[in-house]
């Protein structure tokens, strides 16, 4: 039994804490510390246990939910002159749309870089909390999202209403947090979105309730009563059922008012203490953004303005060579390393010989490094002036020791790599060997590099076909492999027998071949054995091909070693048979992909589309039939959009 002055005394708990949290999250006017607060929050634990925001027991794993609303992306602009050409845009849209006699204003708000929820409250009280997903199906998270103290578990008011948001941790928790990790030997946390998104998605919510986790409400979805008129008065309507708003929203009637804004959030968002990655801009009038709706995959009222790629300075210690699957060199710069766009680099590619020449980067330069989003870091320029004369030049060495044989090296005729002159080099042998393997050729999962080496090293495996022979007992010899792992990895390697011609002539590493190189082959030749019996003559005609890579592959195939390799490899492999016939539903058709999908990956699309006749291009252009807008897309859709080419979002690829 729990007494009358222990009921009295959870209650008063519950009600100080939630007005404490409403105080610090959503008035940001806390009247205790932090400390304080934290230690009403135990005291409630250790009387009322921690369910009071952890949602339930460890999942094995999240519900898919469908959302009420579709969840949407916004496009991107990346200067003033872009975001003129969407004033322009919307101008036309609104005048076709008979607003044209009605002032229209911009409410800008901070872009937060976190990751996106959706809370569904029946009653006022949190039934719900969503991942965006694919825009249409997330992860049901109510469990963890019950954790986060900005969030609360019970409105004020009996409101039915879904309201959309983004979950983010503090810079200096992620540092905390790091410092934790590093000191218990793991891997430290990229970054404050991932730290984020790997909370919220963890399923044991007693972590995500370990973290402190912060959000910003921002949307409603849908209200059982009206709805605001505008995007301001939905903000102050979220503020007042106790959500955390993010203040530092303003409204402007003219794009120089927006450019000032986001100039002046460009030059202050390091002093926050979340990451910003840019500012949104959205028509304040929910009536205009109604009548100028939505695209295929963003509405036509709001627009992301991105800030630029971030741009750090660190100096190189050193440049390697690093030679490839195919032996071609490429030199990698060493740095000091260093924070830009939110991770940790050490590493930036140089190229080519003509790169170094051409930026006249020594060992010792300082340097601008320059990251956007998931991009390869580049060195952009060097700071010539912050050289002391002690900088040493980089001259490429007649030999390179991990070429194998002899290491010598030597420049590809009409290129700028260098490669080395033994084809065969150890290192040369373990890359090809990850190729093989890898997701767009074999895709034998669970073999990765390590696997690889061990296998190389104890002399199980030296030729591809050598993989197929591989039994239970010589997997067991190596070390920390137990049985079950081996008997996966078996079925792994059995499963991937079955596979396609393109995908074979990938996996081969002939040198100038790859992925779409090998699809080109594989739609003129169908079979294997006539690739093998092609001239120059023929090879150099096919589009796609062209002189140097036909002459590669004639090479290629004039070494008996390579023909002796694909006959020993065929008694294994179960080739699927390409279909001849011209009528399949794609064919003619080109696409381009830009943006993540979340229903397959981009390897697996592409193949699909293949199997229906149709062909991929890395680039729009008037040819490009359509292009396939996933996650966060690029320039790609503005080119196809310039040019008139249809756009289609994943769920309309699907339906192809």
């Amino acid at each position: 039994m729990i007494s009358k002055d222990n009921t009295e005394r959870l209650a008063k708990l519950k009600k100080t804490i939630d007005h404490h949290r409403y105080l610090y999250h959503t008035l940001d006017k806390p009247e205790i510390s932090d400390e304080a607060y934290d230690s009403l929050v135990l005291e409630l634990e250790s009387k009322n246990g921690p369910t009071s925001r952890v949602g339930g027991e460890t999942l094995e794993e999240f519900v898919k939910v469908t959302h009420q609303m579709r969840q949407w992306s916004y496009d991107d602009v990346f200067n003033f002159e872009d975001l003129q050409k969407w004033e322009q845009k919307i101008q036309n849209f609104i005048k076709k749309a008979g607003f044209q006699n009605e002032k229209i204003e911009y409410c800008c708000e901070l872009k937060i870089d976190g990751l996106k929820i959706i809370l569904t409250y029946t009653d006022g009280h949190l039934t719900r909390g969503a991942t965006r997903g694919n825009g249409t199906v997330g992860e049901d998270v109510t469990n963890n999202i019950r954790t986060v103290e900005s969030i609360p578990l019970k409105l004020k008011e009996n409101t039915s209403i879904v309201v959309v948001g983004e979950v983010w941790i503090g810079k200096k928790d992620l540092e905390k947090i790091n410092k934790i990790r590093i000191k218990q030997n793991e891997i430290p946390f990229a970054n404050t979105r991932n730290l984020a998104a790997g909370s919220v998605r963890q399923l044991d919510p007693k972590i995500a309730s370990s973290r402190k986790l912060n959000t910003f409400i921002y949307d409603i979805d849908s209200l059982n009563k009206k709805m605001p008129d505008t995007q301001s008065e939905e903000l102050t309507l979220l503020r007042e059922l106790e959500f955390s708003v993010n203040s530092e929203f303003k409204i402007f009637d003219s794009i120089m008012g927006i450019e000032s804004f986001y100039q002046n959030w460009v030059k202050k968002r390091h002093n926050l203490d979340y990451e910003l990655d840019g500012i949104v801009i959205k028509i304040n009038s929910r009536k205009i953004q109604s009548a100028l709706g939505y695209t295929g995959k963003s509405p036509r009222w709001g627009v992301a303005y991105k800030f630029p790629a971030e741009q750090v300075t660190t100096v190189v210690e050193d440049i390697v060579l690093q030679v490839g699957r195919t032996g071609v060199i490429t030199p990698v710069a060493h740095l000091r390393p260093v924070s830009v766009a939110g991770s940790v680099v050490s590493r930036a590619t140089l190229h080519n010989e003509d790169e170094i020449k051409r930026l006249d980067i020594r060992i010792g330069d300082t340097v601008i490094l320059q990251k956007a989003g998931d991009v390869i870091p580049d060195i952009v320029n060097v700071m010539k002036e912050m050289r002391t004369g002690k900088e040493k030049s980089f001259i490429f060495p007649k030999k390179v020791e991990v070429c194998g044989g002899d290491g010598s090296i030597e420049r590809i005729p009409g290129e700028s790599a260098w490669r080395c002159v033994y084809k065969n080099s150890y290192e040369q042998i373990k890359r090809k060997f990850y190729y093989f393997v890898s997701k767009k050729c074999f895709n034998m999962d669970g073999l990765g590099p390590k696997i690889i080496d061990a296998l190389l090293e104890n002399n199980l495996i030296s030729s591809f076909d050598d993989i197929f022979t591989l039994k239970k007992g010589d997997l067991l010899t190596l070390p920390r492999f137990a049985e079950k792992s081996v008997d996966n990895l078996l079925e792994s390697i059995e499963k991937s027998k079955k596979t396609t011609l393109p995908r074979l002539i990938t996996a081969l590493s002939i040198p100038q071949v790859g992925e779409e190189t090998a699809n080109d082959l594989a739609k003129h030749f169908k079979t294997f054995e006539a690739l093998e019996k092609a001239n120059f003559e023929e090879l150099e005609l096919i589009n796609g091909v062209g002189p140097i890579v036909a002459k590669s592959i004639v090479i290629w195939f004039s070494d008996k070693e390579n023909i002796k390799l694909i006959k020993n490899l065929l008694k294994y492999i179960e080739l699927e048979k390409i279909s001849i016939s011209g009528t399949l539903p794609l064919s003619g058709k080109t696409f381009v992909f830009t943006g993540t999908l979340s229903k397959m990956s981009r390897d697996e699309a592409k193949e699909k589309i293949r199997s229906l006749g149709g062909e991929i291009s890395s680039s729009v252009s008037v040819n490009t039939n359509f292009v396939v807008a996933g996650e966060n897309p690029g320039s790609k859709v503005e080119k196809a959009r310039a040019l008139n080419v249809s756009i289609i979002n994943e769920e309309q690829f699907l339906n192809l």
